[in-house]
């Protein structure tokens, strides 16, 4: 239709040319010459004279080929043409008789139209007619084939109507859409499945056109679709795209026993509310739409079906079993579905099996024994030992009845049990203020196979009246101008113990000045009997007050209460007082635990004295060993003086000096003392000068022979050595290497004048000529 349009407008504008080639006047020049703006604003009629411009797409142009030409009312001589615009000089070229030309293939898909602009000149290049716009069309041809963007997916409950929509299929084709090129139509092919869906050959709406479709005979459905252009005539192009459709399920099968019979074996401490077994189910639809309901009968206590994540049944346990009692168990469960979803009549109900047979067989366990109860609770009066509090039973639940022996497992449990019958009695007496209640666990065990049970057992201790009264006062205070029978004060009582009490008051001595007032619940006030008060007087006032709690046994207390004597104002509130005498109480647990504390530091000093004692009895014993070993240790900085003296106790060596223990050989001659013959070697004026270089060397060499030649001593290879030894002392160096006479007759009778620091060192060094041993 488009292609017959256009070629009318085309005859018809050839026509006029022809009727009238050099007439700009006629009236049919109007409708075909385009008007252009004039510098002076006046309208003038175009002489340009155009024909229908067009060009077939794709079509070849080995050379350039002539598509219309460019006219002009106007007649001259000589004329030259001249195109811009769109592909000017490049696609369209003219020549100077106006004829436009294409030097090209041309796509329409790429570009439909060019617009250009033409104008004309003489001779003399003289513009003759001014610029002119014309288009250039270019016309389709069926080159593109439909094209679908993807493969499609689609999805359809299953027992839809005829006519349920499923999925709209849409192709694209790149050609003129206005013409039969660009005109799709739909279908399927062969190569799908054609009997359970058709296609819209306009809209590509497929749709169901059955109503049995059943996803458990079928759950997928592949058809294939064909798109044609040309409006589906043998000539279109065509392309094809397959299409997926998923058959989704509903609940169109009931519930059916996989067997008619189940048989377990279950044994007797199988625990509650535990699967015992499957019973498993066939149902055809997808488990989502799976919805069975078991049934047992009426008189069934014992056991019951839980759904699992499959959707089969487990059997669960409700009721402890107990092979002793019985030992099998038969009955039958019906399994139905859940009808208000069932959309559709189901397709297996003559073949469903909806009734199943359960034998249940109890197996023999030995089990551990079984209390009486599952929790033990017993009173216990305080303050009391109680031989019967209580008895604690268990029997083996097995047909062997063994014997059963009883034990408390909680460590420092007031209570004990009778092994062999569970009675329990208390081992010291129970105190309910200290601890209302005693819990423990007991467990009984059966012989000789040792199967155990444990139970829970709570002791409440009831309230004995066994707590005296405590009296609760505030500050009681008189006034020196306090007349007879004023109120001082007001009285209270408290009780630990749990009875109610039934508190009264009294004086327990008679006062001249106070008495007491008791109002019968549990309050009384302090009066006045007779005045008056002075501060001046130094007596302290006071009164004895005797509580009694009512209870049973009755239990009464005496408290000294203490009276401040005050001078008051007319509204009787102090404005001075008297100091009253501060009455210190100890209670028995405050001195327990002084006792205590005495007790310990008694025994720590007992024991710091002796072990100061036996450190003294083994130096003695040391004085008496017979051998003193030496260990030299060499200082790499030597000094101290008498600061290095802490390190050692020197008096053990002084002892073994005098009674002979460093005599190593009593078969050689006593000799004299090495230490004690360092003589003076320079007269008394000359100070500490240094002692004689020989005696050392031969008090060092002597030792050192006399350890050689001891069997019975470990060797010691290192030397002492003090050569810079008493830098921080007052009395200088005590090396033997360094001192010289102070006067005497031996090297170190100077030490005895320095005092009792000193004494032992004098001691040592400082012997008699008498006492050598020669």
């Amino acid at each position: 239709m488009a292609l017959l349009r256009l070629w009318t407008a085309g005859l018809m504008l050839a026509l006029a040319w022809c009727v009238s080639p050099g007439t700009s006047e006629e009236s049919g020049l109007d409708d075909i010459v385009k008007k252009e703006s004039h510098p002076v604003l006046s309208r003038v009629k175009r002489e340009w004279i155009w024909n229908s411009l067009y060009v077939e797409e794709e079509k070849p142009a080995p050379s350039p080929y002539k598509i219309g030409q460019l006219k002009s009312s106007q007649r001259v001589e000589v004329k030259r043409f001249k195109i811009e615009g769109e592909g000017a000089d490049n696609i369209f070229t003219v020549d100077q008789k106006g004829d436009l030309f294409v030097s090209k293939s041309l796509d329409r898909e790429e570009k439909s139209s060019y617009h250009l602009t033409a104008r004309m000149y003489d001779g003399n290049n003289k513009l003759i007619e001014d610029s002119g716009d014309f288009v250039v069309q270019v016309t389709d041809i069926n080159d593109n084939s439909p094209v679908f963007p993807r493969p499609y997916n689609g999805s359809i409950m299953e027992r839809s109507t005829i006519g349920t929509k499923v999925i709209e299929v849409r192709a694209t084709d790149a050609d003129d859409p206005t013409t039969a090129n660009g005109e799709l139509r739909y279908s399927l092919t062969p190569d799908g499945d054609l009997a359970a869906f058709e296609i819209d050959s306009i809209t590509g709406m497929v749709s169901c056109k059955t109503g049995a479709l059943d996803r458990e005979t079928k759950s997928q459905y592949v058809v294939v679709v064909r798109a044609q252009d040309m409006r589906g005539m043998a000539s279109g192009s065509t392309s094809t795209t397959s299409v997926t459709i998923t058959i989704g399920d509903t609940n169109d099968n009931i519930a059916s026993f996989t067997r008619r019979t189940y048989d377990l074996q279950v044994p007797e401490d199988h625990k509650l509310n535990e699967k015992m077994g499957t019973l498993e189910l066939e149902d055809r639809d997808q488990i989502q739409n799976k919805e069975p309901i078991f049934t047992l009968p009426n008189d069934n206590k014992v056991f019951y079906v839980d759904l699992n994540l499959n959707k089969d049944g487990n059997l669960m346990l409700r009721q402890a079993l107990d092979y002793e009692t019985r030992n099998s168990y038969s009955f039958s469960v019906q399994v139905r579905e859940n009808l208000r979803n069932l959309r559709y009549p189901a397709d297996n109900v003559a073949t469903a099996v909806t009734t199943a047979q359960v034998n249940v067989r109890v197996l023999d366990v030995d089990e551990p024994p079984v209390f009486s109860q599952s929790v033990y609770t017993f009173n216990v009066l305080e303050e009391r030992l109680v031989n019967k509090v209580g008895t604690i039973s268990a029997k083996d639940p097995d047909k062997a009845n063994r014997s059963i022996r009883y034990a408390i497992l909680d460590k420092d449990c007031p209570l004990a049990i009778n092994p062999i019958t569970g009675q329990l009695s208390t081992l010291r007496t129970l105190d309910r203020e200290l601890q209302a209640t005693h819990m423990f666990q007991v467990k009984a065990q059966e012989e000789p196979s040792g199967l155990e049970s444990f139970v829970r057992v709570n002791i409440v201790v009831d309230d004995v009246n066994d707590n005296k009264p405590e009296l609760a006062v505030d500050e009681i205070f008189v006034c020196e101008n306090d007349v007879a029978k004023t109120v001082i004060g007001t009285l209270r009582a408290t009780d630990k113990d749990e009875q109610p009490a039934s508190f009264t008051f009294a004086l327990a001595s008679p006062s001249s000045n106070f008495s007491i007032r008791d109002f019968g619940n549990n309050t009384a006030d302090v009066l006045v009997e007779q005045g008056s008060f002075s501060l001046d007087d130094p007596r302290d006032y006071s009164v004895d007050v005797s509580i009694s709690d009512g209870g049973r046994p009755v239990q009464t207390s005496t408290t000294k209460l203490a009276i401040k004597a005050c001078r008051c104002d007319a509204r009787r509130i102090p404005t001075q007082c008297k100091a009253v005498a501060q009455k210190m109480g100890v209670s028995v647990h405050v001195l327990i635990a002084i006792l205590l504390c005495i007790l310990t530091i008694l025994v720590i000093v007992i024991l710091f004295v002796m072990k100061k004692r036996f450190h003294k009895d083994s130096l003695a014993g040391m004085k008496n060993s017979g051998e003193i070993h030496e260990q030299l240790v060499t200082y790499d900085e030597e000094g101290g003086g008498e600061m290095d003296t802490n390190g050692y106790d020197v008096s053990i060596l002084t002892s073994a000096f005098h009674d002979g223990s460093l005599l190593r050989h009593p078969d050689r001659h006593p000799h004299p003392s090495l230490y004690a013959m360092v003589q003076k070697t320079q007269p008394p004026h000359h100070g500490q000068a240094a002692a004689c270089k020989g005696d050392m060397a031969a008090m060092i060499e002597a030792k050192k022979d006399e350890a050689d030649h001891d069997r019975d001593g470990i060797p010691y290879d290192t030397l002492h050595i003090y050569g810079y030894e008493g830098p921080e002392s007052v009395a200088g160096s005590l090396s033997s290497l360094a001192n010289s006479s102070s006067g005497s007759d031996s090297d170190y009778d100077f030490l005895s004048d320095w005092g009792p620091r000193f004494r032992t060192l004098a001691e040592l060094y400082g012997v008699d000529e008498s006492d050598y041993y020669h």
